[in-house]
């Protein structure tokens, strides 16, 4: 198993990350990525950037080295309706959009009905590509009801390295939630989520063994190659993909 791409990483640009753009793709490139996504964590977040920073990637270089870059946005979901904290005209705009719960934005436990029609929400908004981290156990919600939403609505489903360290609760779910995306034909993507260069290096592992454990398709791993990425950003629409394509493919 392999990837090509690492579509969830932060920098610096919020002060719980420790790397800048140019180190986190330069490592990128050493460890034979050929695209990265850059998502830092939009305005709710407390030591997240300005919103500014998303509507400015245009000073930003399509390639750094030999790795194409992307430039897009962890954005948090707000409310049990699946509200988002930046507008629609910044989520329209950005190459790869990662919608996610943090628990400073949606604090204490949700119950499961209530999980469901926030991701039941955010299954329907048209600027969302990927969701983020959500096998956490303080968000459970029905795998089955809601990845079938996800599948019909293009939303790529994550399976997050970060979550290893981070957030080990969560770690049994993503086992069913990864059951549930191939029983329903959703699509997935293995991400690091990470906030340093180690991170980049180290992340990944723990995915590859659960894709491999249950034999999922790499056809569905949208990271897989790049024609699966390509496909998936003209799947959803993105003004990057042509781009993209011309320089991957």
């Amino acid at each position: 198993m392999q990837v090509i791409a690492d579509l969830h990483t932060h920098t610096l640009s919020a002060t719980h990350a420790f790397h800048t753009a140019l180190e986190m793709a330069d490592e990128a490139g050493k460890l034979g990525y050929r695209a990265m996504a850059l998502t830092d964590h939009a305005p709710s977040m407390p030591d997240s950037p300005h919103i500014w920073h998303f509507g400015n990637w245009s000073t930003m270089p399509r390639m750094i080295g030999n790795v194409v870059m992307l430039y897009g946005v962890e954005v948090n979901v707000m409310d049990t309706k699946g509200g988002l904290d930046l507008p629609d005209r910044i989520l329209a705009t950005q190459d790869w959009v990662v919608a996610s719960i943090h628990s400073p934005c949606i604090p204490g436990l949700l119950t499961e009905k209530e999980a469901n029609r926030l991701w039941l929400g955010v299954a329907e908004n048209p600027y969302v590509d990927c969701i983020g981290h959500s096998e956490q156990q303080h968000y459970r919600y029905d795998y089955d009801l809601v990845t079938k939403a996800f599948a019909r609505n293009n939303k790529v489903v994550e399976l997050n390295g970060n979550s290893f360290q981070v957030r080990k609760d969560g770690i049994p779910n993503m086992r069913a939630l990864l059951k549930a995306c191939l029983k329903n034909g959703c699509r997935i993507s293995l991400d690091t989520d990470a906030h340093s260069v180690r991170q980049l290096r180290e992340n990944m592992s723990a995915l590859f063994a659960l894709v491999e454990e249950i034999d999922f398709p790499e056809e569905l791993i949208v990271n897989a190659s790049v024609e699966n990425l390509v496909a998936e950003l003209k799947r959803h629409h993105r003004r990057c993909a042509q781009e993209i394509g011309g320089i991957l493919l």
